[in-house]
């Protein structure tokens, strides 16, 4: 067992360039292509997942800037990096809208010879004629920004340009705008991430901007925002202090700072005259003790004025937690979980208090989530609902009169004789642990995959994965999803509980899920498969080297999981509110017991295992995964490793990539879980245990969410 950094070998896997790096990671690629991807089966799989991928009759989920338009990222084969596009209502009504193509990826890749990856734009307001573009090379989280022109379909010479950063910009006005980026040494934190923000006037330099605010150097990051609503306009800046805490201020125009006295780990926002204040722990102000994981309001002015009079808009209970909530101009709309079911609510401030109703128009089985609002301009909202065996439906919703059906999606499998069910694991402290199961409730002992995150609050709520559906429950497998602690399903208790030293109560959890498979007899430990990304990577490699024996196979995308150096790598710093701190003493004395890189044991039996990352992952260093991967060789234990060049920390640029990796995924879940057969299509029709299975044909929606967070 490794101790700690001092007898660590395979630190040289942590060089991201070296040519010995390069030839290890050039190997163990070819290793696992020629043993997994070398048959028919997996060509024709990856062909349907490519299909689902690709499909044009996924859902184009639209998002809204405020100047009436139906903005849409699409990728598909023709444009696998992807085309920025808007159309109007009336065309967006239609089953073939008539796209207005802003900036086609492919095409400026391939005039510039750069690796060109979409990530993201901000508009301006009012205006919504100028935007800043971000676009990442190869997928990761640096990215270069540049100033684009949306009457003129180009970027603007000699306009706003950042060069490769870890950089946040945010408008101010037509001519100014905050920057938080790289400006040199002693400007960025230890976690990667801007310590400075500036405001950047146009025709001026980078270095010529105004200092606003800086964080201190062990903070994580420094943010500044404008808000430009009409008679509400204001700025305000701080620093993330861990990945929990902030420190929020209001920066006048004189350029004072103004401190905004809520809790350090709560979140909150601003809309006009309201302030809303999520609670990540209980709050004491104003002669009134709130709860952890209510959610309050008062008017902005009054509370910074001394106002400590706070409405409780929302508090939790044993079974609810507040998963979300959104504005339009007039209302809020909250999004609750109760035992992981969706509900959602609208309040509206009044002269007597806040009224509440249920939203019009939102079904009762599917799982409903707010896709968009337009809160400057109106009480519109766009809503989806889907669940595990429902294909998503797209509605447009006014608070006053309820929804229509906009678009829907077929379906990509066939889920006839398929049901969902939940049940509830007892773990060893006597949690209750919920956890769905998707499959045939006929079938016994069948090859199941069991998903997990558990991690920073994230929840995992049902969703219509096609890539799942065409490449897992068609071929005739179970699919299992556990809400464990450390998630968000039921608020900041059930999260909290999983935090630093109390870790173990997430791995808990999930064991306790997959021996509750096993008992009632939906899979044996032989059959059952398991597969994480990021720090649900982390989930799997506690569950290959502490429960090796309630597992068959397990695949741990882009993963965390040297406890001891990750927070010395790229963006691990930020993370140790999560995990702990490995340089204190305490802290490495509870990491070092679940680290999975120093607990693998070369005398245990464990599952085979495959390993995927990026080398252009920016976030989760791909030494975790090449370190893990060379000592469990060492040891003599069943390995493969995948390590795509490009993806960041997603693992993936294209729908390509995610084909070939998601196909990598099911097809070694499934050769290991089933004895080595793998099914094939033939003539459309996949054999699931005994029955045929008809699968439909080239539809679908753009991918089975991994329903992974970032660590």
């Amino acid at each position: 067992m490794l101790t700690g950094e001092g007898d660590d070998p395979y630190l040289w896997l942590e060089d991201l360039a070296g040519v010995d790096v390069s030839a290890w990671v050039h190997d163990r690629n070819a290793e696992t292509a020629a043993a997994l991807t070398s048959d028919e089966a997996f060509a024709d799989m990856r062909a349907e997942i490519r299909q689902v991928l690709d499909s044009d009759e996924r859902i184009t989920y639209p998002g809204w800037y405020g100047d009436g338009f139906y903005y849409n990222f699409w990728r598909d084969g023709a444009h696998p990096r992807g085309v920025w596009r808007r159309t109007t209502l009336d065309q967006y009504r239609g089953p073939d809208p008539n796209w207005d193509v802003l900036l086609d990826v492919d095409a400026l890749a391939a005039a510039e010879d750069e690796n060109w990856i979409w990530s993201g734009a901000r508009m301006l307001r009012p205006g919504y004629h100028r935007a800043l573009i971000s676009l990442s090379r190869g997928g990761a989280d640096a990215v270069v920004v540049r100033e684009f022109d949306l009457q003129g379909r180009a970027f603007v010479v000699d306009g706003f340009t950042l060069p490769e950063a870890k950089s946040s910009v945010c408008w101010i006005d037509l001519d100014t705008i905050y920057v938080a980026t790289d400006f040199g040494p002693g400007s960025q934190t230890t976690s990667g991430y801007p310590r400075m923000v500036r405001r950047w006037r146009r025709g001026t330099t980078l270095a010529e901007a105004t200092a606003v605010h800086e964080a201190r150097s062990d903070d994580i990051a420094v943010y500044a925002s404008h808000d430009p609503t009409p008679g509400f306009e204001r700025d305000f800046v701080g620093q993330f202090l861990d990945f929990y805490r902030t420190e929020n201020y209001l920066l006048t125009e004189t350029g004072e700072l103004t401190r905004i006295p809520i809790p350090e780990d709560a979140r909150w926002d601003v809309h006009r005259d309201w302030l809303l204040v999520r609670l990540r722990s209980s709050w004491a102000t104003g002669g009134t003790t709130y709860p952890t994981g209510a959610l309050l309001a008062v008017r902005f002015d009054a509370f910074m004025a001394g106002d400590r009079e706070l409405a409780v808009l929302f508090q939790p209970d044993g079974q609810t937690a507040l998963s979300d909530h959104h504005w339009t101009r007039s209302h809020l709309i909250l999004a609750t979980l109760a035992d992981v079911k969706s509900r959602l609510q609208v309040l509206t401030p009044g002269e007597t208090g806040w009224q509440r109703k249920p939203l019009a128009g939102v079904p009762d089985l599917d799982h409903s989530r707010i896709v968009a609002t337009d809160p400057e301009n109106g009480d519109d909202y766009l809503l989806a609902s889907e669940g595990f065996l429902q294909p998503a439906t797209l509605r447009l919703g006014l608070v006053s009169r309820g929804a229509e059906v906009l678009k829907r999606e077929p379906a990509v499998f066939d889920a006839e004789g398929l049901t969902v069910r939940q049940f509830f694991a007892t773990s060893a402290d006597g949690t209750r642990v919920p956890y769905f199961v998707v499959g045939d409730p006929d079938a016994e002992d069948s090859p199941t995959l069991l998903t997990g995150y558990g991690g920073y609050e994230h929840s995992l709520t049902p969703c219509y994965g096609g890539v799942i559906g065409r490449g897992w429950l068609a071929r005739g497998g179970t699919y299992a999803v556990a809400n464990i602690r450390g998630g968000g399903e039921y608020g900041p208790e059930w999260h909290r509980a999983a935090l630093r030293e109390g870790r173990p109560r997430s791995f808990e959890d999930f064991a306790a899920v997959a021996t509750d498979l096993v008992t009632r007899g939906i899979t044996t430990p032989t059959q059952l498969g398991i597969e994480g990304g990021s720090n649900g990577g982390l989930l799997m490699g506690v569950m290959l080297t502490r429960y090796p024996a309630l597992f068959g196979a397990v695949v741990a995308h882009v993963p965390l999981l040297d406890l001891r150096r990750y927070h010395r790598l790229l963006a691990g710093a930020s993370w140790m509110a999560e995990y702990g701190d490995p340089d204190r003493e305490a802290d490495w004395a509870y990491l070092r017991e679940f680290s999975p890189y120093h607990n693998i044991d070369g005398d245990r039996s464990y599952p085979p295992v495959l390993l995927i990352t990026s080398t252009r992952d920016d976030r989760v260093h791909p030494g975790h995964a090449r370190k893990m991967a060379a000592r469990l060789r060492e040891h003599g234990h069943q390995v493969a490793y995948y390590e795509n060049v490009d993806g960041g920390h997603g693992a993936a640029a294209n729908n390509e990539q995610r084909a070939f990796l998601w196909t990598l995924t099911l097809n070694f879940l499934w050769r290991k879980l089933s004895g080595g057969v793998v099914t094939r299509p033939v003539d459309g029709v996949i054999q699931r245990r005994g029955a045929s299975l008809a699968i439909v044909a080239s539809r679908g929606r753009a991918a089975a969410r991994s329903a992974q967070s970032s660590a």
